[in-house]
């Protein structure tokens, strides 16, 4: 059984609080798995803006490709969970994650361009579709890990610094 799929119950009780609490807030499972994954994305979007601060960009960069691989990885079931309504509200939701995701790896790419650790011709919906295809297709984790180092070195400028590609 998957998480999504797990007894509401269970959801409470690990959440440490009680069911009349979470059917509260949470009235289906449907609207817990939106909150759940909705706060999925907003740490990993926040993550991209604590990066924008770090050094060396190229490095911030494919760190949060990283994470968002992992992500992709480990909650596309979630995500895929959330059933569509009459209202087009799971289109809407998908499409707001998805900008957001977007936002995020944009700003991590121009900076990363605006320094030359990437190849100015980049851009964030290529890297995310290359991210994706990456966490669709892994077989583990270091298997990943390899094909964003491949991806990296792919999109290095001659005048990266020999060190943040190894």
């Amino acid at each position: 059984m998957g998480s999504s799929d797990a007894p509401l119950d269970d959801i409470a009780r690990r959440a440490g609080v009680g069911n009349a609490t979470m059917h509260r807030h949470f009235p289906t499972r449907r609207e817990l798995i939106i909150a759940v994954y909705s706060e999925e994305v907003a740490e990993l979007c926040a993550r991209s803006q604590s990066l924008l601060a770090e050094d060396p960009a190229g490095d911030a960069l494919f760190g949060w490709l990283q994470d968002f691989i992992a992500h992709v990885a480990a909650k596309r079931e979630l995500a895929l969970s959330i059933t569509d309504d009459r209202t087009g509200q799971r289109s809407a939701l998908f499409d707001h994650w998805h900008h957001s995701m977007h936002t995020a790896a944009s700003a991590l790419l121009t900076r990363a361009q605006s320094v030359g650790a990437v190849r100015a011709g980049l851009n964030p919906s290529e890297l995310l579709a290359l991210a994706n295809g990456i966490a669709l297709t892994a077989t583990d984790a270091t298997q990943a890990e390899r094909l964003v180092l491949l991806v990296r070195q792919g999109t290095d400028t001659p005048s990266a610094p020999a060190d943040s590609v190894r």
